[in-house]
């Protein structure tokens, strides 16, 4: 069924006057919060220029069960949450991976 996984990805906004708010929470606790649910980070991006959100962060899963699981959390919306106190145009969607840069 999901011969490479899943990948889901995360663009957003970061606020600029809450940057290191944001990164010790993506870093202490968001990061880690979805490794422990089978995700690995597989790429963090930021756009300097042009009008695209400046932030894409990559997870990988192996299946879609392990995808569903986390979409259906209270976990992810209590992250979700969290984030948006840092971010603003929080979007994310799920496609299949293939390795390498994916928007």
């Amino acid at each position: 069924m999901d011969d490479n996984g899943l990948k889901l990805l995360l663009e957003y906004d970061v606020n600029q006057d809450t940057l290191q708010e944001y990164y010790q929470f993506v870093m202490g606790q968001y990061v880690p919060a979805l490794q422990s649910m089978g995700f690995q980070m597989s790429e963090a991006w930021h756009t300097a220029y042009g009008h695209v959100p400046n932030r894409l962060l990559g997870f990988v899963c192996s299946d879609k069960q392990t995808m569903e699981r986390l979409l259906d959390s209270d976990v992810w919306s209590d992250l979700n949450d969290e984030l948006e106190k840092y971010v603003t145009a929080l979007n994310y969607k799920v496609i299949p991976y293939r390795g390498g840069f994916q928007i």
